[in-house]
């Protein structure tokens, strides 16, 4: 079926997300859109960890909430160009729960027990992962847990969608193009090597960019920076995955939900 033959004789609501993303016509103003959502999401909780720096430079917060805004909306601009172009060049799909055939409410299921599955055992995972090494950095740990419950909801919105543009769509299909033009491989999402060599990759890459926002809680130390890259990296790993196997939005749901399991439903149960 075409992407554009849709009738609205069905008032559901799968039939009007369909219609959303018909009427943002195509794949970049979709991706802008979301991630600029996602940017301004995270800063109330982004403002909280960082309330002593922000409080030093003087300015009034309307400043630094459009400055900020402005900043990733030039790299989302950046990153979401390129990206696609790149996941195209290479085969890395896009928008797949769209554009198969079967209808939205058949796929729809499947789609959530997948990504439901997968992002509360990847959050499970880092969970437990933190508490080990929250034995020698006790200050991260406790620092996620004083945060309101409100900031951390809406800061799971940038994990899913901003960072999954910048370290999947953009850096994933990046390092997969330059992999693949160095071995001189025709078809690189059909071969393992490269894209497991990039799907590592870009992980490491995803636990080092962590980093910054953790400079506002404690020293950078080399025992800081294997934490982000271990934790970080079960999540790299698994949103690869699933940005290759599957598409990107699968990989945004799956870091969605980690991201709520990790920083809204875990620290709740501590309260």
């Amino acid at each position: 079926m075409a992407l554009y033959q849709f009738s609205f004789t069905k008032k559901d609501y799968t039939t009007y997300i369909y219609y959303l993303y018909i009427c943002m016509k195509n794949k970049f103003l979709v991706l802008w859109f979301i991630g600029l959502v996602g940017a301004a999401s995270v800063l109330p909780y982004a403002f909280t960890l960082q309330r002593e720096v922000i409080a030093k430079t003087g300015q009034p917060l309307w400043v630094i909430v459009l400055a900020s805004l402005a900043q990733t909306g030039v790299l989302l601009t950046f990153a979401i160009f390129f990206g696609l172009k790149l996941s195209q060049r290479v085969g890395l799909p896009i928008f797949t729960f769209f554009s198969s055939g079967k209808p939205i409410k058949q796929k729809l299921p499947g789609f959530i027990k997948l990504t439901a599955f997968l992002g509360t055992l990847t959050g499970v995972l880092i969970i437990v992962g933190d508490r080990v090494f929250g034995r020698f950095l006790p200050e991260l740990t406790v620092a996620n847990s004083k945060i309101a419950a409100w900031k951390t909801l809406l800061a799971s919105l940038y994990g899913g969608v901003v960072e999954e543009i910048l370290l999947r769509l953009f850096c994933l299909s990046l390092l997969v193009w330059v992999l693949a033009k160095i071995i001189h491989i025709v078809e690189p999402v059909k071969n393992n090597i490269i894209m497991w060599s990039a799907i590592i990759l870009s992980s490491v890459l995803f636990g080092l960019g962590h980093l910054p926002i953790t400079a506002a809680l404690t020293t950078i130390t080399p025992l800081v920076v294997v934490r982000a890259i271990l934790l970080n990296g079960i999540g790299g790993l698994v949103f690869g995955w699933l940005y290759w196997k599957k598409g990107l939005e699968f990989s945004m749901a799956t870091h969605f939900t980690a991201d709520i399991v990790i920083l809204f439903l875990f620290p709740m149960l501590l309260r």
